[in-house]
């Protein structure tokens, strides 16, 4: 018996406790998320955000899950139950399953696996059947129109997304997370790799349905988009999944290109700083540049979104993989040689 709690039953135990290490601090930094975007584009606008329910509205998160949960959940008359109901979920879950291979610091990841890049694409291109099935199953030509968007919106934004990944690979040679982070002890690649941390902040933008972005979700023509015809939790579920894609985003972009839990200068104050402090700092600053453009840039229309995709982000980060190819082959700084 003893072995049997020793080999099976205590490493379950440690593994259960290191995701709800995870998934609980993240569920919470999604409801404040939405507190932090409601005050920020507040100030923006010159109003004041949410600042009623408890000390400087910090319970505001909170009441507004209590009034989601207290509601009816009202399921379309004519629409697939099942689907209906299963779509809000999937989007919650693959935003949370993304962090298994997220390193916090170094050794702080739930599983250092070599192919940690092949599997956030895989969690990734997973993401948008949530959205689709969304807009199916609603029977709504409103909420199928805006799925219709959300897809081609996302696949067109996820090749430059590879594209840009696949310039951070040339230069690390290894598809685990921790050792792009290791890469960049000498110097971040948002330095070198700049116009490629242009692109894919501009893409996670696009990938997570934000404003200038938001077309799958624009009110003023598709009246909320796929998400339309929900209501309560499972309303709550799309808008907690998309918030958690904005901190997923944001962690990538601080992995690839701004160093993860490396302190930005190699000074010995700064060093005393605990590594997931900096990773937080640096997620902090991404996701308040997120709410930034949404208070400052209006909506694109769809054709310039599809032209932006494919006629300048396409090929500029294919060119740009090209001649960083050609400088690392060229001057002999390949990894491994």
């Amino acid at each position: 018996m003893a072995e049997f709690f020793s080999g099976y039953v205590w490493p379950g135990v440690i593994i259960v406790a290191q995701i709800l290490a995870i998934v609980l601090p993240l569920l919470i930094a999604v409801a404040y998320l939405t507190l932090m975007e409601r005050r920020v584009i507040g100030y923006i606008q010159m109003r004041r955000g949410p600042n009623v329910v408890g000390p400087f509205g910090m319970l505001q998160p909170f009441a507004d899950a209590l009034k989601l949960l207290t509601k009816e959940t009202i399921i379309p008359s004519r629409s697939n139950r099942f689907l209906f109901l299963f779509a809000p979920m999937l989007t919650l879950i693959l935003s949370l399953v993304a962090w298994a291979v997220i390193p916090f610091d170094d050794g702080w990841v739930l599983s250092d696996i070599n192919v940690g890049v092949l599997y956030l694409f895989a969690i990734s291109s997973l993401g948008v059947y949530g959205i689709i099935v969304a807009g199916w199953a609603s029977n709504s030509r409103y909420a199928f129109l805006g799925a219709l968007r959300s897809a081609a919106q996302m696949v067109s934004y996820e090749v430059s997304i590879g594209l840009v990944i696949i310039t951070v690979l040339l230069c690390v040679g290894s598809l685990n997370l921790s050792e792009i982070v290791r890469a960049q002890e000498t110097v971040w690649f948002a330095i070198p790799l700049f116009p490629m941390f242009v692109v894919f902040f501009i893409s996670a933008l696009a990938e997570t349905n934000r404003l200038p972005f938001d077309l799958p979700e624009a009110e003023a023509e598709l009246v909320s988009g796929y998400n339309v015809e929900y209501s309560s939790m499972p309303f709550a579920l799309f808008f907690l999944g998309e918030y958690a894609n904005m901190i997923l985003m944001s962690g990538m972009t601080t992995i690839l290109f701004l160093g993860g839990w490396l302190p930005p200068f190699d000074i010995a104050p700064l060093n005393w700083i605990p590594g997931v402090v900096w990773f937080l700092i640096k997620i902090f600053l991404l996701l308040f540049t997120f709410i930034w453009i949404r208070g400052t840039f209006p909506r694109y229309r769809y054709d310039q979104l599809m032209r932006l995709g494919w006629k300048v982000f396409l090929p500029f980060s294919l060119l740009w993989v090209v001649l960083t190819a050609g400088v690392l082959v060229g001057f002999g700084w390949l990894p491994g040689q």
